[in-house]
């Protein structure tokens, strides 16, 4: 776990200077923010974008493609969808809860306007933005 605690505040620190990025969600207690799902104890990021692009530039196109490279050596999979995504309004500012709820929600009911993939996703209105 040393070198993903190590290179936590880069891949955070990238983030924040990413084309597109609007907010996150501040760690309270240390590196990174916990929280269940089911009986696991996961690491949760909650983070707004301007637009999915932008999004998936810095996922996968940036510093953080390399650390996600690497998340097998320091995590055990869970299984199933790990990233939920949905629309909000531009003055809200999601909480731990909230994307748990959604990600719970996405592993029930799979892609839905309410809770959506990286791999299917809807518009603002609801419609499905199959690519």
């Amino acid at each position: 776990m040393s070198g993903f605690v190590k290179a936590v505040d880069d891949v955070n620190w990238l983030a924040d200077k990413s084309p597109g990025f609007v907010w996150r969600l501040l760690p309270q207690d240390g590196p990174v923010t916990f929280g269940r799902l089911g009986d696991d104890r996961v690491i949760v990021t909650v983070s707004i974008w301007a637009h999915f692009e932008a999004l998936q530039q810095y996922v996968y196109r940036t510093g953080h493609a390399l650390f996600m490279q690497r998340r097998s050596r320091w995590f055990v999979s869970i299984g199933g969808f790990t990233t939920a995504m949905w629309w909000i309004d531009d003055d809200l500012r999601p909480s731990v809860d909230d994307g748990l709820g959604r990600l719970i929600h996405l592993r029930m009911h799979g892609p839905t306007p309410h809770a959506y993939s990286l791999r299917r996703q809807f518009d603002a209105e609801g419609d499905d933005d199959r690519r």
